[in-house]
Formats: structure tokens, C-alpha cells, sequence
């Protein structure tokens, strides 16, 4: 990428404008015209290092989501992959190198949806228990990261969130869930374009995207990257066994390393499945990726804590969550 390009993809991961013509702002910040801005973010997209402009949602306030895994024969592992991408509901798809090699998100209306479409895989694929492993406490769920990764970035501060609290969606939220999970749209007036799928005025619209990231429901508004696409390709989920007395202060702590870009607490599956805390970290490298994890083990003393690392191998699906069912309106 050139410079223009990495600052598009780097600078507005988050605090993207909230005013009619986002892009026209966005471009005079970078010293270019809206219509180049909108050429190069297009450009990005149809290359697939962008996913969408859009809102990633906090997890647990506008629907309800399970992290899940198999343990899949490695002939039958490309065609259950595509079992498992054949559900709506199914978001992320990830080959890790693990027993549990093949790791799934789940997202849908609410936890009973999730639990149906879980087991409907499970009886699908026919390899045995799918471990669901749905979150308990975020710690960072922001879902951007510094695409320069600076070895000096200073740590994060790290927001005390707790459990989530669901947010029930009138009508016209509902509608504006759906139009949004769609992505905006790359014309110099989306939010218009926007609205108008939703059903809504652009002002009305606009008001509650801002209300929603005044309340925390929206993490972020802005470019929703491919990381693989752009070369992070040694990518190592790493999994702790921290004690429940523990692992809130702990979680929060490894929260705030800026080289990690996820970390929350999931519930253990006894006992099959030990691990409680999780933080992910994206690298252009395999040993660079290890140095790091082994200078979290020491700065946060998590050696004395059983813990794997799985790198995911092959991505197979990756999009926005669907949280609301529905299609907006023409």
C-alpha cells in the first residue's frame, strides 16, 4: 500500500465521521479530493483487504453470538467447512492447528437461535461434539488494530465492561441494524443511502448511530480490514487455564498489551475443553508472533498457567455478524 492507502485503512478503523458527507471529510484530512478517496477505498475492497465500511457491535447488546469448534478428519475437512459456511448464521470460519482444528463463530437473534444452528451443525457434520464456547466477559473486543505495529506502542487502557446488557431494538432500530449490517455504502452520501434502506430520515439515522456509540452498543464505526489480505498472516489464538478467582484480573491485564487486538473469558467445556481466557494476536510472522507471546508470559507471569497456541492455517468465511434477521428495505 501507499502512504494514502495505509493511512485510509489505518487512521479510520474507528472515529469514522458522523455527518452527512463522511468521505469529503476524510479526504480533506489526507489532503486528497472525495472522489479519490472513494476510488481508493473501492479499489481496496474489490481486492478484498477491506471487508466494509461499517459498525462492529459490542458482543451480547443486540443479539447473541458463540464462539464453536470441531474436531474434524483432515479428508473431510474442506468439505465441512463448507457445510459450515453454508449458515447464515455463521460469520468466521478459521482451520486452526489444534485437535480442535476447525473454529466457527455463531451469531443470530438470540442464544436459542445460536444453540439450534450449533446443533444442526453438529448433527450435520457427523464428527463427534461441537464445543460452544460463548463469551462471559469482554476485556478488548475492538476488533481494529495498528497495521504498523510499533514494537513501542504504549499500553491501552482498558474499559471495565462486565456482562453485557441486550438491548431490546424498536422497529425502526431493528431496521437500521439491518440496513447497517450490510456495510456503508462508497457514495458521497451514505448515511442518506443508509436511511433510505432502513426506512428512516437521514437525520434520524445519523442521531442513533451517535447515540449508539455514546452508549457503547457500536465498539467502532469505520474500515473493516482483512488482515490475511493485508499480510498478517501468522495469526495465534492463545488459550489460558487461569482459576475463575483470577481471570478478570488477569484478562484485564493482558487486555491492555497493545500487541493484543482480542482478549475476553469464555466458559470452559469440562472436560473436553480446559481454557477460559482467550486474546488473539495478528503478525506478519510466525516467530515474531512467538517472541510476543513469550514476552507477555513474562511481563503478565502467565507461565504459571496451562495455555496452548493455535495459529489459524486456512480462513474459510469472514464477514459481518448478522445479529438481526431480515432484509432492508429496496
Amino acid at each position: 500500500m501507499d502512504g494514502f492507502e495505509f493511512r485510509l485503512l489505518n487512521d479510520y478503523q474507528r472515529g469514522f465521521p458522523l455527518h452527512a458527507r463522511p468521505y469529503a471529510g476524510i479526504a480533506h484530512a489526507l489532503g486528497r479530493s472525495e472522489a479519490e478517496t472513494l476510488d481508493t477505498l473501492a479499489r481496496l475492497q474489490a481486492s478484498g483487504k477491506v471487508s466494509r465500511i461499517g459498525a462492529t457491535f459490542a458482543p451480547g447488546r443486540i443479539g447473541a453470538a458463540t464462539l464453536a469448534a470441531m474436531s474434524v478428519p483432515a479428508a473431510r475437512l474442506a468439505a465441512v467447512a463448507r457445510l459450515v459456511n453454508s449458515f447464515p448464521e455463521v460469520n468466521h470460519n478459521y482451520e486452526r492447528e489444534h485437535a480442535y482444528n476447525l473454529w466457527f463463530v455463531v451469531t443470530a437473534p438470540d442464544p436459542a437461535r445460536v444453540e439450534t444452528v450449533v446443533c444442526a451443525i453438529e448433527s450435520a457434520a457427523r464428527c463427534g461434539t461441537v464445543l460452544s464456547l460463548p463469551m462471559i466477559e469482554p476485556y478488548h473486543i475492538d476488533l481494529g488494530f495498528d497495521l504498523a505495529q510499533r514494537d513501542a506502542a504504549p499500553p491501552r487502557e482498558v474499559v471495565r465492561e462486565g456482562r453485557a446488557r441486550q438491548m431490546a431494538l424498536s422497529p425502526r432500530e431493528r431496521a437500521l441494524v439491518i440496513a447497517l449490517q450490510e456495510g456503508l455504502a462508497l457514495v458521497p452520501e451514505p448515511y442518506a443511502e443508509l436511511a433510505r434502506r432502513a426506512g428512516m430520515p437521514e437525520h434520524e439515522a445519523l442521531a442513533t448511530l451517535a447515540r449508539w456509540v455514546e452508549d457503547g452498543v457500536i465498539k467502532r464505526i469505520g474500515a473493516i480490514v482483512r488482515h490475511r489480505q493485508l499480510g498478517f498472516r501468522a495469526n495465534a489464538m492463545v488459550v489460558w487455564d487461569v482459576p475463575d478467582a483470577e481471570v478478570t484480573e488477569v484478562g484485564r491485564t493482558v487486555a491492555r498489551l497493545p500487541e493484543v487486538t482480542l482478549c475476553y473469558r469464555r466458559e470452559r467445556r469440562l472436560p473436553a475443553w480446559r481454557y477460559n481466557l482467550y486474546c488473539m494476536i495478528h503478525g506478519r510472522g510466525r516467530t515474531h508472533v512467538l517472541a510476543q507471546i513469550a514476552g507477555m508470559d513474562a511481563r503478565c507471569d502467565l507461565v504459571k498457567y496451562p495455555h496452548e497456541v493455535l495459529f489459524s492455517r486456512r480462513c474459510f468465511k469472514q464477514h459481518g455478524a448478522r445479529y438481526v434477521g431480515g432484509a432492508a428495505h429496496g
